[in-house]
């Protein structure tokens, strides 16, 4: 089964998570799947992008049944490497992207979701960093794109809250653009809007802003990469793991 579903149709790429039973859970070889459809669809004449999730959810983050193997430092670091280029591959996209979020997002899922320009979210729909609960830090450019949508105070304290939201609360803050009952209506409406519109211009004022940003979200990026990887190695991303694992509340000691 493909992991990452790519379909193309009246001037739209679908992009879509397949790993339900896994809440769509991002392990190496998705990702790997999803930064080589990306670079496909930057390449084809599609001018918007649905990136939407199979099954009960939008994205669990990244596997923690991964991070549980123990992987060595070069492992992390080519793994970092891998969301580091996803995430500038996303951001720079000479097309507009629309995320649709059911169910709940969490961790990179929820980076990869605010890297586009429109998220439109089912009314019951969840979201939560939740790095923290496995003694990690946002990657992907969550810190980049959380200042941009809430500032940097407000960023903060979701980061560290540990909670998840619900969509009326993530519109208020200003982290979802669209609530609604029906996400695939709601898309579909947005969809017409922007096909109606100048498109080329629009997509233009988004690769102005964005090119203009790209150094700052590169040099988040690297700050990301180098704290993950210090965080990888800690007692208490091991005792999180672990008791994510066991589905009990994990003891840290901030070790």
């Amino acid at each position: 089964m493909e992991k990452v579903l790519l379909k193309r149709e009246k001037g739209i790429s679908y992009i879509t998570l397949n790993r339900p039973n896994q809440y769509n859970a991002l392990d190496v070889e998705m990702l790997e799947k999803l930064l080589n459809i990306l670079k496909e669809v930057e390449k084809n004449n599609d001018r918007i992008v649905i990136l939407s999730g199979q099954g009960a959810a939008f994205c669990a983050g990244g596997d923690v049944s991964m991070m549980g193997k123990n992987m060595e430092l070069n492992q992390m670091k080519k793994l970092m490497n891998k969301v580091k280029e996803i995430t500038l591959k996303l951001y720079l996209l000479p097309k507009i992207v629309i995320t649709i979020i059911h169910g709940s997002v969490a961790g990179l899922g929820l980076s990869i979701a605010l890297n586009s320009d429109f998220i439109v979210a089912h009314h019951k729909a969840k979201f939560g960093m939740l790095f923290a609960g496995i003694g990690l830090i946002p990657d992907g450019g969550g810190h980049f794109f959380l200042r941009e949508r809430l500032g940097t105070h407000q960023a903060k304290q979701f980061i560290w809250g540990l909670q998840q939201i619900q969509s009326e609360q993530a519109k208020r803050l200003g982290m979802v653009d669209v609530v609604t009952e029906d996400v695939q209506k709601a898309s579909i409406h947005l969809v017409n809007q922007l096909q109606t519109s100048p498109l080329q211009a629009i997509i233009k004022t988004k690769i102005i802003y964005h090119e203009q940003r790209k150094n700052e979200l590169i040099d988040y990026l690297y700050a990301e990469s180098l704290a993950q990887i210090k965080m990888s190695q800690t007692k208490d991303h091991k005792e999180g793991v672990q008791a994510f694992l066991e589905k009990r509340k994990p003891l840290f000691r901030g070790e």
